[in-house]
């Protein structure tokens, strides 16, 4: 069975929602310098970066057939839970970081299935 014909429907919702993550945080990265203050804090552009790197590292484990997308997953919903957090905490009112905080919460979700 070729992986193409193995890979669930799931699965490519949580793909599409790794990737969206990825873009979205790497969006925010760069409106919180932009805004500066305690959105181009340290720990919260830290946050961004780490969450938009294991969503990428997620995607990619899972579009090559790893094994071990489960434990990429894993590490993906945690990161992209406090990522949300943070971005909910400091974006009441903006836009930018709303769509951040949604796209985290989804790919939060989607990635606590495939870890399952």
């Amino acid at each position: 069975m070729s992986h193409q014909a193995s890979m669930t429907a799931e699965m490519r919702e949580c793909i599409r929602n790794c990737q969206e993550c990825y873009a979205k945080c790497m969006e925010t990265v760069q409106h919180c310098l932009t805004m500066g203050g305690k959105h181009a804090g340290k720990d919260h552009i830290s946050t961004l970066l780490a969450c938009a790197a294991i969503c990428q590292a997620s995607a990619t484990a899972m579009l090559v057939g790893s094994k071990h997308h489960h434990e990429t997953c894993r590490a993906c919903a945690v990161i992209c839970k406090a990522c949300e957090k943070e971005c909910r905490d400091m974006g009441q009112g903006d836009d930018t970081m709303m769509q951040c905080a949604e796209a985290c919460a989804a790919c939060a979700r989607s990635c606590q299935k495939m870890a399952a």
